[in-house]
């Protein structure tokens, strides 16, 4: 139990907790991938200082979203998630473990790449986007966008 609560307490600051065997703490430790992106500062109010993502982040998300064989794995409707968590990500019920994907905005076709992180929720229930993902779409923090999801092989 006490992993499990570390390791969720871990989320918030883009670290995962460790317990190492014989060791008698929990430690973070950077997630695999994780980047620069990092958590904003309590002083935080607009969209741009929200948005801890780098312009060389922003680049290669977009540049992921271009390559590499996808499936289309569903449609959903998304609002804004957590804007205090960093990086480019859509936590949503269409996948059943965490994977690389993509999302395109079905009404602009804009393309960005994310991390797609399980939630426990019907398939017909709506997703939480980034606010690093939706400024990269374009969408206004307060749109809800229809979003078509892919998984990569």
């Amino acid at each position: 139990m006490l992993l499990g609560t570390a390791a969720l307490a871990g989320c918030a600051t883009g670290r995962v907790a460790v317990l190492r065997p014989g060791a008698d703490t929990v430690r973070p430790v950077p997630r695999p991938g994780g980047g620069d992106a990092r958590a904003p500062g309590a002083g935080a109010r607009t969209p741009e200082a929200l948005d801890t993502t780098s312009q060389g982040e922003r680049a290669a998300a977009l540049e992921a979203a271009q390559g590499g064989a996808q499936n289309e794995i569903g449609r959903t409707i998304a609002s804004l998630g957590d804007p205090m968590r960093p990086g480019f990500w859509l936590e949503t019920p269409l996948v059943g473990a965490a994977a690389k994907g993509r999302v395109v905005h079905a009404q602009t076709g804009a393309s960005v790449a994310v991390d797609l992180i399980p939630i426990a929720a019907d398939p017909s229930a709506g997703s939480r986007l980034s606010l690093a993902a939706m400024r990269l779409l374009g969408v206004s923090l307060t749109d809800l966008p229809e979003l078509i999801v892919y998984a990569r092989q």
